[in-house]
C-alpha cells in the first residue's frame, strides 16, 4: 500500500519558470535532492525536474504540496493569501530554508523507513541482531521459548529517574530547525508539534524500563514521558535519513563520522544512558476452522495519523506501556502488559474510544465486560498470551515488548466479529478482498512475504518471525 499522489490536472497553473525557479532554489537551499523531494510528494523525478525547468506547468496542488515540504511561503508559488504560513519573524529566508529542509527529511525518512531500519541494523554487531527483521536485542532480553505472560512479574519504581541524554544536546541540533532566526527548536518534538503534526501527537506519563531480563523474569520500571522517548528516538532516524540524502550509500561504514548523535548514544541496551520507554506490540493469531489456516492481524500505519513507525505495516494492536491518564492512581492500576493490551484490543481493533487520560477515576478492570470475557477466555485456555521477547528497532532504538496472542475461531467471531476496518492510527488490511477480520494466512508464504518484501515495523516483523519460529509450541 501507497499513500496517493498528487492530482496532476492540466488546468490551474501559473508561470511555469516562476514557480521552477522558486522551487529549484529552495530545493537546492535545503539540501534535497530531486528524487528525494518528487518521492515526498508523490510525483516523479521527471516531472520535477521539467517544472523546474520551466517545461511543465504545476497545478495548484502541486505549488501546495511543494510549500508544504520544501517551507517555500505560499505567495512565491502564486498562491493568494496567509493560510499556510504565520506572520512575524519566522517568515524570514533563514528560518523557512531551515524548516524546508528538515521537512523533506522527515517525509523522505516516512516514505524510506524499512530501507532505512535495514541499513542502520548493520551499525551494531552480529550478535545483536534478530534474524530476518531489524530488530536489536541482548542476552537475557530473549527467551528460548515463549514466556506465558502471568509468569512474568514486573516491578514499579515511582521516584525521580535521570538520563545522560535528552535529546537536547548540541548532536542533535541538525535536526530541529529553527524556531525564530537563530535560535532552534529546543526538543524533535516541539518541531514536530508544529511542522508536521500528526493526528496523535500528545506526551503522556508512560513506564520506563530501568533494568531486569525477560530470562530472569523480572523486569524493573519506573516513570517518563512519551516525548522523552521521542525526542531521542526520531532524532536518531532522521539524523540517518539526513546523512543517506546528503551522502547516498548503501554501505554502513561510509556513514561513520555522520551521525555524531547516534554514536553519542553508545550502549543501546543502558537504561540510564536514555529513558528506555517501551511499546508493547502484539501479533493476534486467530485459529480459523480447519482447513483453513491460521490467520494474523495486519494493520497500515498511516503518516498522516502517527509520529512513529509511519508508513508501514504492524502488527495489531501496538501501543506504548503506560497508564490510561494522568491520573496517579493509573501508574499502579493500569500497571500490567494484560491490562495494557486489552486497552489497545478495544481500541484499535474494535474502535473504541481511546482511554486519552480525560477520566477522573480509575478503570474498573473487574466490571469491565470486555476486560472480563477476554481475561475468562484465557482462564479456558481459549485464549493464550505470551512475551516474545524484548528488543529495539535498530533505526530509531525504541524499545518494544514483544507479544503474541492466539484466540480460537468461536471466540474471536463472539468478541472481535465487529472488529472495524479503519482507527484511528491507520487501516487494519486482509488479502485480496478478505474482511478485516479475516486477516493474512499465517502461512510461510505470507510470513516471508511480509518479512523480505513488504515494509514492516520492526516490532512486527519480530513478532511475526519469532511467532513462526514458535509456531508448534502457540498453535497446537
Amino acid at each position: 500500500m501507497q499513500t496517493s499522489g498528487w492530482l496532476r490536472r492540466d488546468g490551474d497553473g501559473v508561470a511555469a519558470p516562476t514557480v521552477g525557479q522558486v522551487v529549484r532554489e529552495y530545493r537546492l537551499a535545503g539540501g534535497a535532492n530531486q528524487a528525494a523531494v518528487a518521492d515526498a510528494l508523490g510525483i516523479t523525478q521527471q516531472f520535477l525536474s521539467q517544472v523546474e525547468k520551466g517545461t511543465r506547468k504545476a497545478t495548484l496542488e502541486q505549488r501546495q504540496g511543494f510549500a508544504r515540504v520544501l517551507g517555500i511561503p505560499p505567495e512565491e508559488l502564486g498562491i493568494a493569501g496567509r493560510a499556510h504560513r504565520r506572520a512575524g519573524a519566522d517568515d524570514t529566508p533563514a528560518v523557512a530554508t531551515s524548516r524546508g529542509r528538515w521537512r523533506v527529511q522527515r517525509n523522505w525518512l516516512n516514505h524510506h523507513r524499512g530501507d532505512l531500519a535495514r541499513l542502520a541494523t548493520e551499525w551494531y554487531p552480529a550478535e545483536y541482531r534478530l534474524p530476518r527483521t531489524s530488530l536489536i536485542t541482548r542476552d537475557g532480553w530473549m527467551p528460548a521459548a515463549p514466556v506465558d505472560l502471568d509468569s512474568l512479574r514486573l516491578e514499579l519504581d515511582e521516584g525521580p529517574q535521570l538520563a545522560e541524554i535528552t535529546g537536547a544536546e548540541s548532536e542533535t541540533s541538525p535536526v530541529r530547525p529553527l524556531r525564530v532566526p537563530g535560535l532552534a527548536f529546543e526538543t524533535y518534538s516541539a518541531a514536530v508539534k508544529h511542522l508536521d503534526p500528526p493526528q496523535l501527537f500528545e506526551s503522556r506519563p508512560s513506564y520506563r524500563y530501568l533494568g531486569g531480563t525477560v530470562t530472569s523474569g523480572v523486569l524493573d520500571f519506573g516513570l517518563a514521558s512519551y516525548f522523552d522517548k521521542l525526542d531521542v528516538s526520531e532524532a536518531l532516524a532522521h539524523e540517518l535519513a539526513g546523512a543517506c540524502i546528503a551522502l547516498p550509500t548503501t554501505d554502513v561504514s561510509d556513514l561513520k563520522g555522520h551521525l555524531p548523535f547516534r554514536e553519542l548514544i553508545g550502549d543501546p541496551f543502558d537504561p540510564a544512558r536514555r529513558a528506555i520507554i517501551p511499546a508493547i506490540t502484539t501479533l493476534t493469531v486467530r485459529l480459523r476452522r480447519y482447513p483453513a489456516p491460521p490467520s494474523f492481524l495486519l494493520h497500515w500505519r498511516d503518516p498522516s495519523r502517527v509520529a512513529t513507525a509511519a508508513g508501514v505495516y504492524d502488527v495489531i494492536p501496538a501501543g506504548e506501556f503506560q497508564p490510561s491518564s494522568m491520573g496517579l492512581w493509573d501508574r499502579r492500576n493500569d500497571f500490567s502488559l494484560w491490562r495494557n493490551m486489552v486497552r489497545e484490543y478495544s481500541e484499535e481493533v474494535l474502535g473504541h474510544p481511546e482511554h486519552d487520560g480525560t477520566r477522573s477515576v480509575p478503570i474498573d478492570y473487574t466490571n469491565w465486560s470486555f476486560y472480563q470475557q477476554l481475561t475468562a477466555a484465557r482462564a479456558q485456555g481459549k485464549v493464550t498470551a505470551h512475551l516474545l521477547g524484548f528488543g529495539l528497532d535498530a533505526l530509531t532504538l525504541a524499545a518494544t515488548l514483544l507479544t503474541v496472542v492466539v484466540i480460537d475461531d468461536d471466540v474471536f467471531d463472539e468478541i472481535f466479529g465487529t472488529m472495524v476496518q479503519f482507527n484511528e492510527e491507520g487501516e487494519v488490511v486482509g488479502i485480496g478482498d478478505g474482511r478485516a477480520a479475516d486477516g493474512v494466512p499465517f502461512t510461510e508464504e505470507s510470513v516471508a512475504r511480509m518479512l523480505e518484501a513488504e515494509p514492516m515495523a520492526a516490532p512486527g516483523a519480530a513478532c511475526l518471525a519469532l511467532a513462526w519460529q514458535h509456531r508448534h509450541s502457540l498453535i497446537s
